[in-house]
């Protein structure tokens, strides 16, 4: 069946993303859009920002009369079910089984839940629908209690206090974000959300959710609500159950080809083999939207590997900001302009290699901070404006 006939399974950014790369290189063939949930695929940080905050209405990356101009069949509300490698086809809750040439995977990750006494009666947040649960039960007042000091967490939080809810951040280590930013900059959010009035919870593990509270190792913090946002996990079961390989995530080359050549994975299920960095499993946006371009390339047997650094944002509370690369707790931090007003720079090193640059409120800097990633440099030369 050649390319013939594409299926794309997965209805988040990496598979809208792969879809319009395909039909812009050229692709002419039948393509199929397998997705879980009912809507059509969207941007997920809208989730725990604009749209949980009451700023924006929920928005899809494209609509109806976008997927028809393109050809594409859309099957949502459809779950894939098993791939039959053997025979090119994957089979649907529907009954139905769908050929295909060429598959990529973009499943996407599933959060996950510790086992903490009390656990299924928490949220978490992943869809849409996760989302507008989450905002139809805040009003002002409104205790959420987040077990998690990580992006989702924060963001969260920052969001829920815009709705007038009294937000609890319980995160387990020392400081929020410290695996993505180390202590220094990790206390400097810890600090922006106390002084909004959010409570945070450091170097605490929740023991129980209980009713109306949550039971911690400092003691009982009244909770209306509990959202669990401590990770998520790739969503292999389909993959390996067709015999593919996995890890921590989907195994794939530089090219985002899995074990079988005609499969490829892409987007938060997408442990990618990096040219500099090695395996690498990303869940952010950006990543995303161009590893779904660049499965759709390496599909058509065009030029590409996985080649950028890693790259996110986040808006919490006057906190705006932009990261490039990949640091480690350990790296030391060097920070350049206004901390204090949130205008600044941070440079992560180690040794004198630049590991990684987060832009805070100063914009138009994320490419040369790019290029300074993986690069040798003097502290000296690290300033306000790269």
């Amino acid at each position: 069946m050649g390319t013939e006939s594409i299926v794309v399974i997965g209805a988040g950014l990496a598979a809208a993303s792969a879809i319009e790369a395909l039909r812009d290189e050229g692709y002419a063939g039948r393509l199929t859009l397998v997705g879980k949930e009912p809507e059509l695929p969207y941007e997920r940080p809208q989730l725990s920002k604009e749209f949980l905050a009451g700023d924006k209405e929920f928005e899809p990356s494209h609509d109806e009369a976008w997927y028809a101009e393109k050809d594409v069949t859309v099957l949502t509300g459809t779950t894939a079910t098993a791939i039959d490698l053997d025979n090119g086809s994957v089979a649907l809750d529907t009954g139905e089984t769908v050929p295909f040439g060429q598959l990529l995977l973009a499943t996407g990750a599933a959060p996950k839940t510790p086992p903490i006494p009390g656990v299924e009666t928490a949220m978490t947040l992943r869809t849409v629908d996760d989302a507008r649960r989450l905002k139809d039960a805040v009003s002002s007042g409104t205790r959420v209690v987040t077990i998690g000091g990580g992006w989702i967490g924060l963001e969260v939080a920052a969001s829920v206090t815009a709705l007038g809810a009294q937000a609890v951040v319980v995160e387990a280590a020392a400081q929020p974000l410290l695996g993505a930013l180390g202590p220094v900059l990790g206390k400097h959010v810890a600090d922006l959300h106390a002084r909004h009035g959010v409570e945070v919870h450091t170097e605490t593990t929740v023991e129980a959710i209980e009713p109306g509270v949550v039971r911690t190792s400092a003691g009982e913090i009244p909770a209306d609500i509990v959202l669990v946002a401590v990770g998520a996990a790739p969503a292999v079961d389909l993959a390996e159950a067709a015999g593919l390989e996995v890890g921590d995530g989907i195994v794939v080359d530089e090219r985002l080809r899995t074990s079988d050549p005609r499969v490829f994975a892409a987007g938060d299920v997408a442990l990618a083999k990096h040219t500099t960095l090695g395996p690498l499993r990303v869940e952010h946006w950006d990543n995303a939207l161009k590893q779904g371009r660049l499965a759709a390339r390496s599909m058509l047997g065009k030029d590409g590997v996985y080649d950028w650094q890693p790259y996110f944002f986040t808006d919490q509370f006057e906190f705006s900001m932009e990261y490039v690369g990949r640091s480690t707790p350990e790296d030391e931090a060097v920070l350049r302009g206004n901390v204090d007003g949130d205008e600044f720079i941070a440079y992560w090193q180690r040794g004198r290699t630049v590991t990684a640059g987060m832009n805070v409120g100063i914009w138009d800097v994320n490419d040369k901070l790019r290029e300074l990633v993986g690069t040798d440099a003097d502290p000296d030369q690290l300033t306000d404006t790269p």
